[in-house]
């Protein structure tokens, strides 16, 4: 998706106690099937370097790296944000947001998260939520309701001058370019949201808390929607791709002016 668009895709991870920054085909093979892959958050830096642990970068720490790499956009699933409930749990994702200056192409957050407070989260943090062709704000799965958005921006060339202007201004914060499913990928909102709510009340049930709670739900809903989610979430994510492709070509050309 990337190369077909003009730019090019460089994933990121954590390998022999170094940041890699565009992975060869042998080393994406290593990171999708070793066993013992860890998920590395920005607190879980300096541990995975030291142990030299194979590690799957988050979106906090993929937004640490790029700034270090000198890339200013990138594409993932959906971001982390405020948990439901009152256990105060918040994703690092959004405090990246707040202070590095990178923007992220998101199919929103992921939907079994508190998405109103999440936005307010990243309001307070001043970080803009640019809606790519909508005027509301994506729920992963299903392409929005009625969440509101900072703006909306229609073709790569706005959303990069969007971008570029917030960062010229002096601002430090990141930004997020959330771009809808396409609408032929759309899943069953019905059908999501009770797969969202069962796997809320077998979490509770097993006393399935922080970290794992994530994981425990996502592997819920696609086993309760016999898979259907999980074709929904790699179609999102290959538009996800797509676009921000698209707009890091823009990117570019205004940087050169």
């Amino acid at each position: 998706m990337g190369r077909e668009n003009g730019a090019i895709p460089a994933t990121t991870a954590l390998m022999d106690g170094q940041f890699c920054v565009g992975l060869s085909s042998d080393q994406i093979e290593k990171l999708g099937s070793s066993d013992g892959v860890k998920k590395v958050s920005l607190r879980d830096i300096g541990v995975a370097l030291s142990k030299e642990t194979l590690g799957a970068t988050t979106v906090a720490t993929t937004m640490f790296i790029a700034e270090k790499a000198g890339i200013q956009i990138f594409a993932t699933g959906g971001l982390g944000g405020v948990h439901r409930g009152d256990s105060g749990d918040v994703s690092a994702d959004l405090t990246a947001l707040g202070t590095i200056p990178v923007t992220v192409v998101s199919a929103g957050v992921k939907a079994i998260l508190d998405l109103p407070r999440t936005l307010e989260f990243l309001e307070s943090l001043g970080v803009p939520v640019l809606g790519y062709e909508t005027d509301v704000f994506p729920e992963f799965w299903i392409r929005g309701s009625n969440l509101p958005i900072s703006a909306r921006v229609d073709d790569p060339l706005a959303a990069a001058a969007a971008i570029s202007a917030h960062w010229s201004s002096g601002m430090k914060s990141g930004v997020v370019l959330a771009a809808p499913v396409p609408s032929e990928d759309e899943a069953d909102p019905e059908v999501i949201n009770a797969a969202i709510n069962e796997g809320l009340a077998a979490a509770a049930a097993q006393g399935v808390t922080g970290s794992g709670t994530t994981p425990f739900l996502l592997a819920h809903i696609v086993e309760s929607t016999g898979g259907a989610s999980l074709e929904t979430n790699i179609a999102l994510v290959k538009n996800n791709a797509a676009v921000a492709a698209k707009v890091a070509v823009e990117l570019a050309s205004l940087n050169k002016r």
